[in-house]
């Protein structure tokens, strides 16, 4: 964004070179500013705009989030990163990264039409304690929908969760 006076520079430079060259400003020629202040004075890039789609009127999905399909990513993903993997605090920190972004990108090549997908996943030390994950949020049972895993292996374990929430 450009401050007010930025643009005042800007807006005098340019009417200079268009009288220059055109001799009667802004109204002869053909070049126009495009910016417009908003309440703070600073000047709003009319280029810069989100895009304005048409509304579809499609008030549920065409098609149904796979959790199946969903449930055998979550499956491979863990097995094959944390298979022979001893628990190490930073190293489990970066393959709670990893798994995440490896779950996500192939949920993705699933191409599920207007769902936004979250994916949690949690590797802790494995001492014989009991451990409960919740989660909580407001969503429409119709469409909306989860899936989850979890993997053990001799140090460690992991839990995998991925959510499939439908974006009208």
């Amino acid at each position: 964004m450009l401050n007010y006076d930025t643009y005042k520079r800007f807006k005098i430079s340019l009417d200079f070179l268009l009288k220059f060259k055109y001799g009667s400003g802004l109204r002869n020629s053909p070049v126009s500013t495009g910016f417009s202040l908003d309440e703070q004075g600073n000047i709003e890039d009319p280029t810069n705009t989100a895009a304005v789609m048409e509304n579809t009127y499609q008030l549920g999905p065409s098609k149904q989030f796979p959790v199946s399909a969903v449930s055998d990513i979550l499956k491979e993903e863990t097995n094959n990163n944390l298979q022979e993997v001893k628990y190490e605090a930073q190293r489990c920190r970066e393959l709670t990264l990893t798994l995440c972004e490896g779950i996500r990108n192939r949920v993705k090549e699933l191409l599920i039409p207007r769902y936004k997908t979250v994916v949690l996943v949690h590797i802790g030390q494995l001492n014989g304690q009991g451990m409960q994950i919740s989660s909580r949020c407001l969503w429409d049972p119709s469409s909306d929908t989860f899936t989850s895993y979890s993997f053990k292996n001799s140090s460690l374990f992991c839990s995998a969760t991925v959510f499939g929430v439908y974006f009208e």
